[in-house]
């Protein structure tokens, strides 16, 4: 059994996904997710004026609305958004996220 289960992306309806966009840091995760690759779930990186265990909880309800993997190495953790796997589920939602930014 994997450790942190992400959801069949054919399992995963919009209204969730965008539920947990609908908070700031979330979305600021995934912004920063959206070059595709892993990165380190420790606070540290993050620069979040926020709790560990709160960092986790974002981590946790963007897993489970199947925006994000968890890769474990050892006793390392990384992150990843399913840039690919989104895209194909729903054209456009990711980069429209991250041009708002620009």
């Amino acid at each position: 059994m994997e450790q942190y289960p992400s959801p069949d992306m054919a399992d995963v309806q919009l209204v969730t996904v965008l539920s947990a966009l609908a908070d700031p840091i979330r979305l600021d995760i995934v912004r920063a997710l959206a070059d595709g690759r892993p990165h380190p779930k420790t606070a540290e990186v993050w620069h979040f004026d926020v709790q560990k265990s709160t960092l986790s909880h974002h981590f946790r309800i963007l897993r489970e609305a199947g925006l994000t993997r968890t890769i474990v190495d050892g006793r390392s953790h990384a992150i990843q958004l399913r840039r690919a796997e989104l895209d194909e589920r729903f054209p456009g939602l990711i980069a429209s996220l991250v041009d708002a930014t620009a």
